[in-house]
């Protein structure tokens, strides 16, 4: 009987060690923050998006949904193949800081008029946090 609680405790140690959350691409991170934050570490804008971390583009708990900003940047990156080009990222990023926040609506701010204010683009940090009504397809 021991033998079996022991091989048991194993197997969920083992699992637990392997199977992984979703997370962000750590590459796309790094370039937003290079992008937007820059060498400014103290600001309450660099202090917000450290804290914001993977929620800058996701929401959720487990970060498998997009907020606004990220779904917009899913279609322009590939996580596998983009990981490593940081042009190509800081491309896409641009690209979608001249959107609108909100989609048909020409007269909503950009992502970019959003960041320059000092806003995370996809909505405040505790939005993000919160599960999303819909899923994505």
């Amino acid at each position: 009987m021991h033998y079996r609680l022991v091989l048991s405790m194993l197997a969920l140690l083992f699992t637990a060690s392997v199977v992984q959350p979703a997370q962000a691409v750590l590459q796309f991170q790094k370039e937003f923050v290079n992008l937007y934050v820059g060498d400014d570490k103290e600001s309450d804008w660099a202090l917000e998006v450290k804290a914001a971390k993977c929620w800058v583009c996701h929401q959720g708990k487990l970060r498998k949904h997009h907020n606004p900003y990220g779904q917009l940047l899913v279609p322009l990156l590939d996580k596998k193949k983009d990981a490593k080009n940081p042009e190509k990222i800081v491309e896409a990023l641009k690209k979608v800081a001249d959107m609108h926040s909100v989609e048909g609506d020409d007269k909503s701010p950009t992502f970019g008029e959003l960041i320059k204010s000092g806003k995370l683009p996809g909505g405040s940090l505790d939005d993000c946090k919160k599960e999303p009504e819909t899923t994505e397809e």
